[in-house]
Protein backbone atom coordinates (compact mmCIF):
# COMPACT_ATOMS: atom_id res chain seq x y z
CA UNK A 1 0.00 0.00 0.00
CA UNK A 2 1.18 3.31 -0.97
CA UNK A 3 1.80 5.83 2.46
CA UNK A 4 3.42 8.81 2.81
CA UNK A 5 6.62 9.37 5.08
CA UNK A 6 4.85 12.99 6.52
CA UNK A 7 1.64 11.44 7.81
CA UNK A 8 1.82 10.96 11.31
CA UNK A 9 1.49 13.63 13.93
CA UNK A 10 5.21 13.24 14.79
CA UNK A 11 6.59 13.61 11.44
CA UNK A 12 4.55 16.45 10.63
CA UNK A 13 5.25 18.60 14.03
CA UNK A 14 9.35 18.05 13.22
CA UNK A 15 8.99 19.27 9.85
CA UNK A 16 6.86 22.24 10.99
CA UNK A 17 9.22 23.03 13.74
CA UNK A 18 12.27 22.78 11.22
CA UNK A 19 11.09 25.73 8.72
CA UNK A 20 9.30 27.88 12.17
CA UNK A 21 6.16 27.02 10.59
CA UNK A 22 1.98 26.67 11.99
CA UNK A 23 -1.30 25.72 10.67
CA UNK A 24 -3.03 29.07 9.37
CA UNK A 25 -6.88 28.87 10.02
CA UNK A 26 -7.36 31.23 7.93
CA UNK A 27 -6.61 29.58 4.42
CA UNK A 28 -8.04 26.62 5.89
CA UNK A 29 -5.17 24.58 6.59
CA UNK A 30 -5.36 20.99 8.87
CA UNK A 31 -2.34 18.57 7.83
CA UNK A 32 -4.10 14.97 7.06
CA UNK A 33 -1.76 12.82 9.99
CA UNK A 34 -2.91 9.21 9.44
CA UNK A 35 -1.31 6.83 6.56
CA UNK A 36 -4.98 4.36 6.69
CA UNK A 37 -6.07 7.38 4.75
CA UNK A 38 -3.66 7.96 2.71
CA UNK A 39 -3.93 4.57 1.61
CA UNK A 40 -7.54 4.77 0.58
CA UNK A 41 -7.15 7.92 -0.98
CA UNK A 42 -4.72 6.07 -3.38
CA UNK A 43 -7.17 2.92 -3.90
CA UNK A 44 -9.83 5.51 -4.75
CA UNK A 45 -7.67 7.46 -6.95
CA UNK A 46 -6.41 4.35 -8.71
CA UNK A 47 -3.99 5.64 -10.30
CA UNK A 48 -1.73 3.19 -13.00
CA UNK A 49 1.50 4.68 -13.59
CA UNK A 50 1.26 7.33 -16.77
CA UNK A 51 -1.18 10.26 -15.35
CA UNK A 52 -0.32 13.63 -14.66
CA UNK A 53 -1.96 14.56 -11.51
CA UNK A 54 -3.20 17.45 -10.40
CA UNK A 55 -2.78 18.49 -6.77
CA UNK A 56 -4.84 21.79 -4.89
CA UNK A 57 -3.51 22.63 -1.71
CA UNK A 58 -0.94 20.55 -0.86
CA UNK A 59 0.25 21.85 2.42
CA UNK A 60 3.65 20.28 3.47
CA UNK A 61 3.44 17.54 1.14
CA UNK A 62 1.77 14.89 2.56
CA UNK A 63 -0.50 13.62 -0.07
CA UNK A 64 2.15 14.70 -2.23
CA UNK A 65 5.25 12.53 -1.64
CA UNK A 66 2.67 9.27 -2.07
CA UNK A 67 1.28 10.94 -5.09
CA UNK A 68 4.61 10.75 -6.57
CA UNK A 69 5.07 7.17 -5.92
CA UNK A 70 2.07 6.15 -8.39
CA UNK A 71 1.89 8.88 -10.80
CA UNK A 72 3.84 10.02 -13.64
CA UNK A 73 3.71 13.93 -12.95
CA UNK A 74 2.39 15.44 -10.08
CA UNK A 75 1.72 19.10 -10.21
CA UNK A 76 0.73 21.20 -7.09
CA UNK A 77 -0.84 24.61 -6.61
CA UNK A 78 -0.31 26.06 -3.39
CA UNK A 79 -1.26 29.49 -1.93
CA UNK A 80 0.37 29.46 1.30
CA UNK A 81 4.25 31.17 0.14
CA UNK A 82 5.65 30.12 3.32
CA UNK A 83 5.19 26.51 2.33
CA UNK A 84 7.27 27.02 -1.15
CA UNK A 85 11.19 26.20 0.62
CA UNK A 86 9.26 22.70 2.11
CA UNK A 87 7.65 22.07 -1.52
CA UNK A 88 11.00 22.93 -3.06
CA UNK A 89 12.38 20.32 -1.11
CA UNK A 90 10.27 17.85 -2.54
CA UNK A 91 10.85 18.64 -6.12
CA UNK A 92 14.66 18.58 -5.47
CA UNK A 93 13.89 15.11 -4.59
CA UNK A 94 11.43 13.61 -6.95
CA UNK A 95 12.07 14.71 -10.28
CA UNK A 96 8.21 13.98 -11.16
CA UNK A 97 6.87 16.64 -8.87
CA UNK A 98 6.83 20.00 -9.31
CA UNK A 99 4.73 23.19 -8.14
CA UNK A 100 2.95 26.39 -9.00
CA UNK A 101 2.64 29.32 -6.09
CA UNK A 102 -0.67 31.23 -6.45
CA UNK A 103 -4.56 30.67 -6.00
CA UNK A 104 -5.39 27.83 -7.48
CA UNK A 105 -8.41 29.73 -8.76
CA UNK A 106 -6.21 31.78 -10.31
CA UNK A 107 -3.41 29.93 -11.71
CA UNK A 108 -4.28 28.97 -15.45
CA UNK A 109 -4.86 26.48 -16.96
CA UNK A 110 -2.03 27.11 -19.54
CA UNK A 111 0.23 27.25 -16.50
CA UNK A 112 -0.71 24.08 -15.17
CA UNK A 113 -0.48 22.24 -18.22
CA UNK A 114 3.18 23.75 -18.59
CA UNK A 115 4.43 22.26 -15.46
CA UNK A 116 2.86 19.31 -15.83
CA UNK A 117 4.09 18.67 -19.32
CA UNK A 118 0.54 18.43 -20.36
CA UNK A 119 -3.04 19.00 -18.93
CA UNK A 120 -3.46 17.00 -15.61
CA UNK A 121 -6.34 14.60 -16.10
CA UNK A 122 -6.82 13.81 -12.33
CA UNK A 123 -7.01 16.12 -9.70
CA UNK A 124 -6.08 14.62 -6.02
CA UNK A 125 -6.03 16.69 -3.14
CA UNK A 126 -6.84 17.55 0.31
CA UNK A 127 -8.66 20.51 -0.19
CA UNK A 128 -8.86 23.91 1.47
CA UNK A 129 -12.30 24.12 2.61
CA UNK A 130 -13.18 27.18 2.63
CA UNK A 131 -12.90 27.08 -1.26
CA UNK A 132 -13.14 23.50 -2.08
CA UNK A 133 -16.88 23.58 -3.35
CA UNK A 134 -15.66 26.41 -6.08
CA UNK A 135 -12.58 24.72 -6.87
CA UNK A 136 -14.61 21.47 -7.73
CA UNK A 137 -17.01 23.29 -9.77
CA UNK A 138 -14.70 25.69 -11.70
CA UNK A 139 -12.61 22.75 -13.01
CA UNK A 140 -15.23 20.33 -14.34
CA UNK A 141 -16.30 23.75 -15.94
CA UNK A 142 -13.18 24.86 -17.45
CA UNK A 143 -11.09 22.33 -17.65
CA UNK A 144 -12.21 19.42 -19.65
CA UNK A 145 -9.29 17.20 -19.69
CA UNK A 146 -10.30 17.00 -16.10
CA UNK A 147 -11.66 13.31 -16.08
CA UNK A 148 -11.51 12.61 -12.66
CA UNK A 149 -11.18 14.07 -9.05
CA UNK A 150 -10.76 12.52 -5.81
CA UNK A 151 -11.02 14.91 -2.99
CA UNK A 152 -11.01 15.53 0.48
CA UNK A 153 -13.82 17.93 1.32
CA UNK A 154 -16.06 18.71 4.35
CA UNK A 155 -18.70 16.09 5.19
CA UNK A 156 -20.91 18.90 4.37
CA UNK A 157 -19.85 19.47 0.55
CA UNK A 158 -19.39 15.67 0.31
CA UNK A 159 -23.28 15.34 1.11
CA UNK A 160 -24.17 18.31 -1.41
CA UNK A 161 -21.56 17.04 -3.89
CA UNK A 162 -24.18 13.57 -4.26
CA UNK A 163 -27.12 14.10 -2.65
CA UNK A 164 -30.33 13.66 -4.43
CA UNK A 165 -33.73 14.98 -5.14
CA UNK A 166 -36.48 16.56 -2.20
CA UNK A 167 -33.25 15.73 0.24
CA UNK A 168 -31.71 18.66 2.21
CA UNK A 169 -28.46 18.94 1.15
CA UNK A 170 -29.77 18.97 -2.31
CA UNK A 171 -29.23 22.29 -4.14
CA UNK A 172 -27.88 24.33 -7.07
CA UNK A 173 -24.83 23.02 -6.12
CA UNK A 174 -25.91 19.83 -7.03
CA UNK A 175 -27.36 20.04 -10.05
CA UNK A 176 -24.68 22.21 -11.72
CA UNK A 177 -21.91 19.41 -11.08
CA UNK A 178 -24.16 16.54 -11.75
CA UNK A 179 -24.17 18.21 -15.72
CA UNK A 180 -20.17 17.01 -15.70
CA UNK A 181 -20.19 14.06 -13.87
CA UNK A 182 -21.08 11.25 -11.14
CA UNK A 183 -19.59 10.13 -7.91
CA UNK A 184 -18.05 7.11 -7.75
CA UNK A 185 -17.01 6.59 -4.30
CA UNK A 186 -16.96 8.28 -0.93
CA UNK A 187 -15.68 6.95 2.24
CA UNK A 188 -15.45 9.30 5.96
CA UNK A 189 -12.36 11.05 8.08
CA UNK A 190 -12.76 11.66 11.32
CA UNK A 191 -11.19 15.20 12.90
CA UNK A 192 -8.76 12.30 15.07
CA UNK A 193 -6.83 12.17 12.09
CA UNK A 194 -5.44 15.58 10.99
CA UNK A 195 -3.45 18.04 12.78
CA UNK A 196 -5.20 20.50 13.99
CA UNK A 197 -8.17 18.50 14.66
CA UNK A 198 -10.72 20.48 12.54
CA UNK A 199 -14.19 21.45 14.09
CA UNK A 200 -16.00 19.80 11.47
CA UNK A 201 -16.29 16.25 10.31
CA UNK A 202 -14.20 15.12 6.42
CA UNK A 203 -15.21 12.99 3.27
CA UNK A 204 -12.98 11.94 0.36
CA UNK A 205 -15.47 11.84 -2.86
CA UNK A 206 -14.23 10.31 -6.19
CA UNK A 207 -16.09 12.22 -9.36
CA UNK A 208 -15.90 11.17 -12.47
CA UNK A 209 -16.82 12.67 -15.64
CA UNK A 210 -19.42 11.45 -18.26
CA UNK A 211 -17.80 9.99 -21.03
CA UNK A 212 -19.64 12.08 -24.30
CA UNK A 213 -22.13 8.81 -24.83
CA UNK A 214 -23.36 9.68 -21.14
CA UNK A 215 -23.53 13.07 -21.08
CA UNK A 216 -26.76 14.59 -20.01
CA UNK A 217 -26.73 17.54 -22.12
CA UNK A 218 -28.36 17.10 -25.67
CA UNK A 219 -25.97 17.92 -28.42
CA UNK A 220 -26.52 22.49 -28.91
CA UNK A 221 -27.19 22.80 -25.42
CA UNK A 222 -24.49 24.25 -23.36
CA UNK A 223 -23.81 23.58 -19.28
CA UNK A 224 -23.94 27.57 -18.81
CA UNK A 225 -27.31 27.79 -20.30
CA UNK A 226 -28.69 25.33 -18.17
CA UNK A 227 -26.73 26.43 -14.92
CA UNK A 228 -28.63 29.52 -15.39
CA UNK A 229 -31.16 27.84 -15.24
CA UNK A 230 -30.94 25.94 -12.40
CA UNK A 231 -29.63 29.05 -10.22
CA UNK A 232 -32.95 30.28 -11.01
CA UNK A 233 -34.87 27.88 -9.92
CA UNK A 234 -33.22 27.92 -6.53
CA UNK A 235 -33.52 31.65 -6.09
CA UNK A 236 -36.16 31.35 -3.74
CA UNK A 237 -35.51 27.85 -2.17
CA UNK A 238 -39.13 27.63 -0.46
CA UNK A 239 -40.89 29.36 -3.66
CA UNK A 240 -42.29 27.42 -6.16
CA UNK A 241 -40.31 27.47 -9.30
CA UNK A 242 -42.46 29.42 -11.46
CA UNK A 243 -42.18 32.09 -8.68
CA UNK A 244 -38.63 31.82 -8.11
CA UNK A 245 -37.53 32.10 -11.90
CA UNK A 246 -39.76 34.95 -11.99
CA UNK A 247 -37.85 36.37 -9.30
CA UNK A 248 -34.43 36.10 -11.08
CA UNK A 249 -35.73 37.65 -14.22
CA UNK A 250 -37.61 35.34 -16.48
CA UNK A 251 -41.26 36.57 -18.13
CA UNK A 252 -43.96 34.57 -16.57
CA UNK A 253 -45.84 33.57 -19.62
CA UNK A 254 -42.72 32.36 -21.26
CA UNK A 255 -42.18 30.50 -18.22
CA UNK A 256 -45.54 28.52 -18.36
CA UNK A 257 -44.95 28.04 -21.94
CA UNK A 258 -41.80 26.22 -20.92
CA UNK A 259 -42.87 24.61 -18.06
CA UNK A 260 -46.00 22.59 -20.28
CA UNK A 261 -43.73 21.95 -23.01
CA UNK A 262 -41.01 20.20 -20.27
CA UNK A 263 -43.79 18.27 -18.26
CA UNK A 264 -43.05 20.41 -15.35
CA UNK A 265 -45.34 21.36 -13.15
CA UNK A 266 -44.89 25.36 -12.22
CA UNK A 267 -45.96 24.57 -8.72
CA UNK A 268 -42.78 22.24 -8.28
CA UNK A 269 -39.90 23.69 -5.83
CA UNK A 270 -36.78 23.57 -7.69
CA UNK A 271 -34.78 20.81 -5.21
CA UNK A 272 -37.32 18.35 -6.22
CA UNK A 273 -36.59 18.06 -9.85
CA UNK A 274 -34.05 16.20 -11.49
CA UNK A 275 -31.09 17.74 -13.45
CA UNK A 276 -32.76 16.23 -16.45
CA UNK A 277 -35.89 18.52 -15.84
CA UNK A 278 -33.76 21.32 -15.40
CA UNK A 279 -32.00 20.51 -18.96
CA UNK A 280 -35.58 19.80 -20.89
CA UNK A 281 -36.53 23.59 -19.64
CA UNK A 282 -33.40 24.70 -20.60
CA UNK A 283 -34.47 23.69 -23.82
CA UNK A 284 -38.11 24.73 -23.93
CA UNK A 285 -36.76 28.13 -23.27
CA UNK A 286 -34.51 28.01 -25.91
CA UNK A 287 -37.25 26.60 -28.27
CA UNK A 288 -39.63 29.47 -27.10
CA UNK A 289 -37.56 32.25 -27.01
CA UNK A 290 -36.58 30.77 -30.72
CA UNK A 291 -39.78 31.03 -31.53
CA UNK A 292 -40.80 34.46 -30.07
CA UNK A 293 -37.92 35.91 -31.76
CA UNK A 294 -38.87 34.21 -35.13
Amino acid sequence: MTTSPLASPAATRVLLEAHGLFAKHHLGQNFLVDNHVIERIMRLAALSGSERVLEVGPGIGTLTLALVQEAAQVVSVEMDSSLEPILAEHAASHPNFTYLMGDALQVSAHEIAQAAGGEPTILVANLPYNVAATIILAYFQERPALKTAVVMVQKEVADRIGAHPGTKAYGAYTAKLALFGRVAGRFEVPPRCFMPAPHVDSAVVRIERYEPHESPLPRGLHASDVAQVIDAGFLQRRKTIRNSMAAAGFDKAQLDCAFAAAGIHPGARGETLEVSDFIRLTKALALGAGEHAS
